[in-house]
């Protein structure tokens, strides 16, 4: 699994919400939900702003927004609720076959999120973004590894005993020839299995560290 912070310019095409927040340079919006309904968005929006009058305004003459609703609202911070017509950045998430993950920032136009699937998934994000002409901007990339996948079944057989009997304690509970024994394996196995596994395990973590 990889992690990619990615900046989306959603105002760059028809997005009704990015289009909104670029018409307010200087108000924060987090949307909290963003749920499918046909060719439509339900969205929850928490805007951090001092024009919270004129925003409601400019959200009610938008022409593509299909209902509009304030739910909570203070001298500076709006809750709203609106039904818009489904983005080109919502599709390409969709394409992708990645779940939109929320919160999700947005300031001026450009969306701001933390998105996490597989490498594969992640490429055709980026894919379906370049030919939706949507503008992005890439500032880490961070990978993850399942130690289901990093140690062998035997392996992990042996770490998974050793840790549950206290191997691994200070000061440690039990002895390599008592997890032998337990394993039904000879000491001099045992001690190749316990080398093998924590060299992958260290070296997994210190490249990941490294990223």
């Amino acid at each position: 699994m990889s992690q990619v912070q990615i900046r989306v310019c959603g105002a760059a095409v028809e997005d009704t919400v990015a289009a909104i927040s670029a018409a307010f340079p200087d108000a924060h919006f987090k949307i909290l939900a963003a749920l499918p309904d046909g060719d439509s968005l339900f969205d929850l929006l928490e805007v951090t702003t001092t024009d919270g009058d004129e925003l409601v305004k400019h959200v009610t003459e938008a022409p593509d927004v299909r209902s509009f609703e304030v739910l909570y609202s203070d001298d500076r911070m709006l809750l709203v609720q609106l039904v818009v017509p489904r983005s080109d950045t919502y599709a390409a998430l969709v394409t992708a076959g990645i779940v939109p993950q929320q919160p999700v920032s947005l300031r001026n136009g450009w969306y701001r999120n933390s998105v996490t699937a597989a490498h594969e998934q992640l490429s055709a994000y980026v894919a379906a973004l370049a030919a939706a002409n949507i503008p992005y901007e890439v500032s880490s990339v961070t990978q993850s590894f399942d130690s289901n996948d990093l140690l062998t079944d035997r392996q992990w057989e042996f770490v998974t005993e050793a840790l549950e009997r206290g191997f691994y304690d200070t000061p440690r509970r039990c002895t390599l020839g008592e997890v032998a024994e337990v394993l039904g394996i000879e000491l001099s196995a045992a001690s190749r299995l316990r080398h093998r596994a924590e060299s992958r395990i260290t070296n997994a973590y210190v490249a990941n560290a490294m990223r």
